[in-house]
Parts: C-alpha cells; sequence; structure tokens
C-alpha cells in the first residue's frame, strides 16, 4: 500500500505592508512551517482458524464443530480422520482404557469413526463449544439423558442415522463411520455456531513461556488395570510434532500415518467414580503440562464453569501459547504422566 500524506500548516504568518511601525520598510513574507504527517496504516493479521491459530478463509471460521466420540482399544485400530481433527481429547473410561473426542472444523475428513458411546466427561468438554454437533454410539441409561438434554446439536447414529455405516473391515462394535464432516454438516448442521478459541498461539519466534525447558519424551498413564494404554509422546525436530504411540507401538490411522501433533496438552484431572464410570472433574482448576517446539511448559489449568473455556497459565500467571497447528489434550489422572527424555 503507498503511503498517503497530508500537509498541515502549522504555521502561517504574512506580515503585511503598515502593520509594523515606522515607514520605507519593504514588507516580506515569512516562510510557511508545514509538517508532514503519515497516514500509513499496518496490514491486518490473516484470520486464523479458532482450534488451530493457523490461516483460515472467512467462511471457514463460521462453521460449527463436530464432536466425534471415537474408539481407542486395540479392536477400533487403525481410526479414520484423527489425523484431520483440529484438536482431540484423550479420556479415562472403565478398566484404564480411553477413549477419544476429535473436533473437526477448518479441514474436512472423511470418513471418520470407529464411533463409540458417550460418558459424563465428554459434556464438560464440548458445553464451551457453542452448541456443536455431537457425533455418539448410545450410552449408559443414566447417561444418555445427560447428553441429549446438554447444549449440543444431536448427531447421534439414531437422529443422523444417514450418516453413519458399518465398515467391513472390523467387527462390530469397533466398525462405525461416519461420511464425514462435511457432509455432516450439510445434511444436519441445524442452529450450531462457530467455537471459541479454545487456546492462545505464539508467533514465530516468540518465547515459550516461563519456565520452559526442552524435553524429548513424556510417558503417560490412564490406570492401573491394563487397557489400551500407556501413551507415550516422543519430540520430531524433523516434523515440528510429538509422535504418538500407545500400548508400545506407534499410533497410526488408516493412512498409516503416526499421530504427530503440534502441541500436546497434558491436563491432571481427578477422575470420581459415578456408577462404575470414571467422571473427570473438568471444573476446578490443576496442574497442566504443555509439550511445544521440543519444550515442556509447567502451569496451572482453570475452569469455573461447565460453560467456561479451559484457561491455560505459566508460572508467572501469563497464558501458555502454544505452536499453531494441530493439539492432543490428554485428560490424566493426577499422578498419570512422567518425563522420560
Amino acid at each position: 500500500m503507498r503511503p498517503r500524506y497530508r500537509l498541515a500548516a502549522a504555521t502561517v504568518m504574512l506580515l503585511a505592508a503598515g502593520l509594523a511601525c515606522g515607514g520605507g520598510s519593504t514588507p516580506r513574507s515569512q516562510p510557511v512551517a508545514a509538517v508532514i504527517v503519515s497516514t500509513t496504516t499496518a496490514p491486518s493479521p490473516p484470520p486464523v482458524a479458532p482450534l488451530t491459530g493457523l490461516p483460515a478463509e472467512p467462511p471457514t471460521l463460521a462453521r460449527p464443530v463436530l464432536a466425534v466420540k471415537i474408539d481407542n482399544v486395540a479392536d477400533a485400530h487403525p481410526q479414520s480422520g484423527i489425523n484431520q481433527a483440529d484438536v482431540v481429547y484423550e479420556e479415562l473410561v472403565e478398566n484404564s482404557s480411553t477413549r477419544l473426542m476429535a473436533l473437526f472444523q477448518s479441514t474436512d475428513a472423511s470418513p471418520i469413526g470407529p464411533v463409540r458411546s458417550a460418558r459424563p466427561t465428554d459434556i464438560m468438554v464440548y458445553t464451551p463449544l457453542n452448541r456443536p454437533l455431537f457425533a455418539w454410539s448410545g450410552a449408559n441409561g443414566w447417561v444418555r439423558p445427560m447428553i441429549t438434554d446438554s447444549n449440543i446439536v444431536d448427531v447421534g447414529n439414531t437422529p443422523a442415522v444417514d450418516q453413519y455405516f458399518r465398515s467391513r473391515d472390523k467387527v462390530a462394535p469397533h466398525n462405525l463411520f461416519i461420511q464425514g464432516y462435511l457432509s455432516m454438516l450439510a445434511a444436519h448442521q441445524a442452529d450450531a455456531g462457530a467455537p471459541p478459541a479454545l487456546f492462545s498461539y505464539r508467533a514465530a519466534g516468540a518465547p515459550l513461556g516461563a519456565g520452559a525447558h526442552p524435553v524429548g519424551s513424556v510417558h503417560l498413564e490412564f490406570g492401573h488395570l491394563g487397557g489400551n494404554a500407556p501413551v507415550d509422546y516422543v519430540w520430531d525436530a524433523a516434523t515440528g510434532g510429538w509422535l504418538r504411540s500407545q500400548a508400545g507401538v506407534p499410533h497410526v490411522d488408516s493412512a498409516g500415518i503416526q499421530v504427530d501433533p503440534a502441541n500436546v496438552v497434558i491436563q491432571f484431572v481427578d477422575y470420581q467414580l459415578d456408577g462404575g464410570i470414571p467422571v473427570g472433574q473438568l471444573v476446578g482448576q490443576g496442574p497442566v503440562w504443555v509439550l511445544t517446539a521440543g519444550n515442556l511448559v509447567e502451569g496451572t489449568w482453570s475452569k469455573p464453569s461447565p460453560e467456561a473455556v479451559t484457561q491455560y497459565t505459566d508460572a508467572a500467571g501469563a497464558p501458555i501459547a502454544l505452536t499453531p497447528g494441530r493439539t492432543w489434550v490428554s485428560l490424566v489422572p493426577t499422578d498419570g504422566a512422567t518425563i522420560t527424555g
């Protein structure tokens, strides 16, 4: 953009003849003092996707979230869509196993799954997302009303049966998939809203946060009953991501690509049993580890109400800024993580 200027007459004074006392003097024009004022404005930063911090086109920004509950036991692997999700939450379920909730907003994925049942912890995860679409496959009898009465667009396999299919390469109940993100939006978007930003992101070269220090790998445990855990994340400088392994083997999707998010948020959570189901206590506060750019930043997570977006702050009380890109959030039990490298 070419700079524009305006001429400001700061002092203009002409001394006319006859205003001065005495005769015979020749009037002189005094010089005009001018100030050049620049009105150049810096270009606006490009819009970014709310769940990744990456550049996005305006039509994409207004799209709602599709939250999909994804099976995570060995019989469900490899899964589809997990590497296209903007954010993936991992939560404890029964028998020290985990289940995923994948959030899609900035990019399409097709198909997505396997889709499995909901849990009470899900409600605290998706409530801040401004009425997202929620894809799930049933729940315990006392949990189902909690899900259907929450602030979602219900696209479970009953109300949105047109979007679900059974895969032939897996056995039930690990073979239920949905067609894809954009397909679900086209058929069942209803009155879902665009989500808020869930994280803070930093510009290139910006500091990582108070207390950041290099870490090579972290080990996560979700209990002591076996299940599909444990999980390991290893920093890979070549890809700029955290390579994920599960139960000692690389965690790959249906295309054979290993999960390697730019960020891993390890949120230490107290789980309480309700009807035999672990329920994450996500309202309140607790410690958090954030893995980003080959470093670990220790801090605090806080969420004052179910509707509030969880805040992550460093030791100085400043927001922890993530690397723009995809993020996995591990809701681990309070003693569930150790640094291994």
